[in-house]
């Protein structure tokens, strides 16, 4: 009998409406072919190292804003981190020189969907030439630092706001 009850609220339970969970779908687009995404020297973060942090990035950043039955779909087409790699830097994580002309850049094609209705869709890229006046606090070593500085703003207007992208 009790086998019977627990099996009859296991079922009632799926069978009740469940809000659908907002959701976020990254897809990195022939990540092979990005302009800066790793250190090519072989020191440094890799490829799939950058790829996991930006993922993670995007689906923390929509898992706090996006409603039940939201839905947020980026394709990133192109990554260019700040700065550049320094050959020959004898350092166990690479050298990576940022200044004031090598901001951070990304190119995304993205849709906000809510349910079936387009609530929002662009493909732009997304950068700030004053990333090191904006951000110029200490990074205290955090890795993709302006990345992710640049890309909040980004979500910010776009996604929460929902500010047209420029141009």
């Amino acid at each position: 009998m009790r086998r019977w009850l627990g099996a009859v609220a296991v079922a009632a339970m799926l069978a009740a409406p469940v809000p659908a969970l907002a959701q976020v779908q990254v897809r990195f687009v022939a990540p092979e072919r990005y302009t800066d995404a790793e250190n090519r020297f072989g020191s440094g973060l890799s490829l799939r190292v950058t790829l996991a942090e930006m993922r993670r990035l995007f689906e923390s950043l929509g898992n706090r804003v996006l409603g039940p039955g939201q839905s947020l779909d980026i394709d990133v087409l192109d990554i260019d981190l700040a700065g550049f790699d320094q050959p020959g830097a004898n350092v166990p994580f690479g050298l990576r020189v940022v200044n004031d002309v090598t901001p951070p850049r990304f190119r995304l094609a993205y849709v906000l969907r809510e349910g079936r209705r387009t609530l929002l869709a662009a493909e732009e890229t997304v950068s700030d030439l004053n990333f090191l006046m904006r951000y110029a606090r200490s990074s205290s070593g955090q890795t993709f630092y302006y990345e992710r500085e640049v890309l909040r703003d980004w979500f910010q207007a776009r996604i929460v706001e929902r500010r047209p992208p420029r141009g």
